[in-house]
This record gives structure tokens, C-alpha cells and sequence, in this order.
């Protein structure tokens, strides 16, 4: 996920997020704020004491309130949907109606997430080290940190390269990754994630490096040959994504018959670290 829409994490719990590069502040999920609030573990039941306070607010004239408006973000289902969102001035205010142990040391996280957001505008190394810093407190390899951050800055140049050809940022990148993954790996992106028992996890946190470099190479082709073709329709940038794709995936397929192992496996990235590390 990109840095405009990304998950914060507060005690374990994920928050969604926007960052808006014009405005230069953070939106945060409203319903996802309250569910850690109120110790709700049910989007459901959070939605609905949400709507319920909500209603209350606004009939106290509460302006913070009239002033949130919706973004699209990431459901549970992995359809992007419309949410109530808040700034973090917002957030401050609307958190003094939630009656929570959590609130102050919430409102030190908010403060926090802002502050480390606006450090890493003016030094983007720093957005690389905490990152770093994140992957080694969830048990991965140096190694594969290595390779996820070399792939993370593949696929910013595979998207800046399809903002530069006119596609859509959602469906139309979309669909674009998956006729690439499909490609390289002979799976669906849905169905690379089932195959993997993922739901909500990102696919390339549970790759194994040598599934990252084959990704890296679809993509770094992909947007090579981009470049040459120049292709003006989404039509033409399906075709060149699957070019991309075949080409990482060929090579899959050489490996596989060298080494008589399956390249795409079962494992999350960290177990696959653990069993091979046994």
C-alpha cells in the first residue's frame, strides 16, 4: 500500500489512513478509531456506535462533525468503500466525546503519527528507516527487508510510469498487477492470497526473496518495456503488463526445472524464514 493510503498501527490495532499531499495533513477512519476506543473488535458494532454518536453530536450542533466528510479505504472485504474520515484536529475533538481509558494515550499516537509523517517529507530516509525498523520487530530477515525495500521502490516506478501512460490509479492498476502477477506466477493475485491463506495481509510482506525478486522482475520489466512502447489505451498497457509477467515467468519455470522445487509456495514470508533457518 502507498504512503497516501497506508495502515498505522496503535497497540496491534490498524488504523487506516489518508495522506493528502496538497492539504499536507492525515485522514484517519473513523470507525477505526472508535473500535479501538471502545474496545470493539466488530466493524459492525463499531459502525454502529459511530453513527449512533454521530447523530448525537450533530444534534448538538457539533460543527467538527458537520465538517468530516468520506474518503474510499480499504474495507474487510478488500473492496475500497466509502468511510468517514477526520483529521487529526478533528480526531482531538471528537475523541473528548468518547468516554476511554485509551484517549490519552491516543492522542500522543496521533500527535506522533503526524510529526514522524512531516520528518519524513523533509527526509525520506527517515520513512526507509522506520520502515526497516518495523519489519525487524515483526521477525524478518535483514536480507528480506533488503529485497522488500528494493521492491517497494520497483513498483513506485511501474506506478509512475502507468500515471505517466494515463491509467487510473485503483481499478485500472488493479487490474494491471494482477494480468502481471498471473504472468510470472501462474496465480491471480486473489488467488495467490488464498493459496497462501492470506485475507487481509499484504501479499509481498508474505513472499520468500526468491518470490520477491521474480515479482521485481516482472515489474522492472513491465515498466521497461513501457517506456519503449509508449502504449496510449489501457488495452495496450494490458498487453505489455502480461509481456512483463511472462518474461519473470519463464524464468520461474527455468528455476523450478534446476532446482526441482515449486518457487511459489504456502508460507508466509516469516515462517518460510523460520523453516529454512531450522
Amino acid at each position: 500500500m502507498s504512503k497516501e493510503k497506508a495502515i498505522k498501527i496503535f497497540e496491534q490495532n490498524q488504523v487506516r489512513t489518508h495522506w493528502d499531499e496538497e492539504l499536507e495533513k492525515y485522514f484517519f477512519s473513523l470507525i477505526d478509531v472508535v473500535a479501538i476506543l471502545t474496545n470493539q473488535n466488530n466493524y459492525q458494532t463499531a459502525r454502529k456506535y459511530w453513527n449512533k454518536l454521530k447523530e448525537r453530536l450533530k444534534k448538538e450542533g457539533n460543527e467538527t462533525v458537520t465538517n468530516c466528510h468520506q474518503l474510499k479505504m480499504k474495507a474487510t472485504d478488500g473492496k475500497m468503500r466509502m468511510t468517514d474520515v477526520a483529521d487529526t484536529e478533528q480526531l482531538f475533538r471528537i475523541i473528548q466525546s468518547i468516554p476511554s481509558k485509551k484517549a490519552e494515550p491516543f492522542k500522543l499516537w496521533l500527535a506522533k503519527v503526524g510529526r514522524e509523517r512531516i520528518d519524513e517529507i523533509e527526509d525520506p530516509e527517515l520513512g526507509i528507516d522506520r520502515l526497516m525498523e518495523t519489519y525487524l520487530k515483526k521477525g524478518y530477515s535483514k536480507n528480506w527487508i533488503n529485497q522488500r525495500l528494493k521492491s517497494i521502490e520497483v513498483r513506485k516506478d511501474l506506478t509512475d510510469e502507468w500515471e505517466e501512460r494515463g491509467m487510473k490509479k485503483g481499478k485500472e492498476y488493479a487490474i494491471l498487477t494482477n494480468e502481471i502477477t498471473k504472468a510470472w506466477s501462474g496465480f491471480s493475485v486473489k488467488d495467490y492470497k488464498k493459496y497462501k491463506s492470506l485475507r487481509k495481509e499484504n501479499l509481498r510482506d508474505n513472499m520468500s526473496n526468491l518470490e520477491l525478486v521474480l515479482n521485481m522482475l516482472a515489474e522492472a520489466t513491465t515498466t521497461e518495456i513501457s517506456k519503449e512502447k509508449k502504449p496510449k489505451t489501457f488495452s495496450q498497457n494490458k498487453i505489455i503488463a502480461k509481456q512483463g509477467g511472462t518474461i519473470a515467468g519463464n524464468t520461474r519455470k527455468e528455476i523450478e526445472e534446476k532446482s526441482g522445487k515449486k518457487v511459489i509456495n504456502k508460507l508466509s514470508a516469516k515462517k518460510f524464514l523460520e523453516e529454512k533457518n531450522k
